[in-house]
């Protein structure tokens, strides 16, 4: 039975989830939800039994001295609540934050549902994030895709129409189908040549479009001035070595060529009213979370820090897969294009599509690709 004491009755909620692991590329998904804990002060409400669901094998529990006790963290999944906005127009959200489950991911889901049920949730958003040919140049492609296709009329939404290997994030926003709870899954796209944690810059646009998704302004604290500080780092290292280079360049040609009709009249219509919709707030110390759509696109722009430990090599083990990253090499060069980044039929195999549509595929690797046609 699932006990709520402590938790008052919520205003509009929407419930929003991130897990660390395959769906996560770069950290960002799992970031962006700790961001909007920290951001505004969750407090945690209920917690997963680890023993169900985790092979602690696989992800192992910590040990920690505070105050000179032992004390050992289990791997888990934690429900928070927040209260975002304020003024007139205060709104609840419930962050789900945790790891991919080892084991019964029905029974899993089951569990987040009646949480949702009983909290009276009125939409589940799924953050994820997965490996692409995306240049580090340009804006980092968010994509919003749903099962439900009134659901993806009335939020411009693309309707999910992938078939193959799926993660949680699929698993989960199929439950929320059949049980009749309006969901959401919104990807990030994170280079695949610079895919170790973290990834700000992409924690940075996955927050932008939700803010737009749920209506709620969003304080971003340093995380613009991390993405900006990322981005440099990375235009360094990549001018270091002339093969990086040339790729980074074949793949802004390409993604540039790609959307030139997004420069539409519509699209330009879109952006306006969302500067509109911001423009009453004063900026906080980290800007807005429309600056991930811009003010970090060629990297010129002011920002602190440097190459710094942003930038590992992507070939390493579990690079862009969650708990046990960054256990690599440790190297802060981008890796070398190989033969098969110039090949997009090898690419493909690889569950990595050319540039363009990224929305819901998953992480290479024989994984999900994005090539817009995703479990969500």
């Amino acid at each position: 039975m699932i006990e709520l004491e402590g938790v008052p009755e919520l205003i509009d909620p929407v419930m929003i989830c991130a897990f660390e692991g395959w769906n996560d590329a770069g950290d960002a998904a799992s970031t962006a939800v700790g961001h909007l804990d920290r951001e505004w002060k969750g407090e945690v409400f209920a917690a997963l039994d680890a023993e169900d669901y985790y092979d602690f094998q696989v992800n192992r529990p910590t040990v920690a001295l505070e105050g000179g006790i032992r004390k050992v963290t289990w791997p888990t999944t934690r429900l928070s609540v927040v209260r975002a906005g304020g003024g007139d127009k205060p709104r609840d959200l419930v962050l789900v934050r945790g790891i991919e489950p080892s084991m019964r991911w029905r029974s899993f889901c089951n569990e987040i549902l009646g949480y949702a049920h009983e909290l009276g949730v009125e939409m589940v958003v799924v953050l994820g994030a997965l490996l692409g040919d995306t240049p580090h140049t340009r804006p980092v492609p968010v994509s919003g895709v749903t099962s439900d296709p009134d659901l993806a009329r009335s939020l411009d939404l693309e309707e999910s129409r992938y078939e193959g290997p799926t993660g949680i994030v699929g698993i989960l926003q199929e439950a929320c189908t059949h049980a009749g709870v309006p969901a959401v899954s919104l990807w990030a796209a994170v280079p695949h040549y610079v895919s170790q944690p973290p990834n700000p810059k992409a924690t940075l646009a996955l927050l932008n479009r939700l803010e737009d998704l749920i209506g709620v302004r969003i304080p971003l604290g340093e995380l613009t001035e991390d993405a900006r500080a990322w981005q440099l780092g990375v235009d360094q290292l990549a001018a270091e070595d002339s093969e990086v280079a040339e790729y980074v360049q074949s793949l802004e040609e390409a993604r540039d060529t790609a959307e030139l009709p997004e420069a539409s009249g519509e699209a330009i219509a879109r952006e306006f009213e969302r500067y509109l919709r911001r423009r009453d707030g004063q900026p906080g110390p980290g800007g807005h979370a429309t600056d991930a759509g811009g003010g970090i696109a060629d990297g010129r722009e002011g920002g602190t820090g440097g190459p710094g430990s942003y930038l590992r090599d992507s070939s390493a083990p579990g690079a862009g897969t969650g708990p046990g990253t960054g256990t690599g090499s440790g190297s802060t060069r981008p890796r070398r294009p190989s033969a098969k980044d110039d090949t997009a039929e090898e690419r493909d195999e690889n569950g990595e599509s050319g540039e363009g549509d990224e929305s819901g595929g998953e992480q290479s690797g024989g994984r999900e690709r994005p090539d817009g046609d995703q479990d969500g």
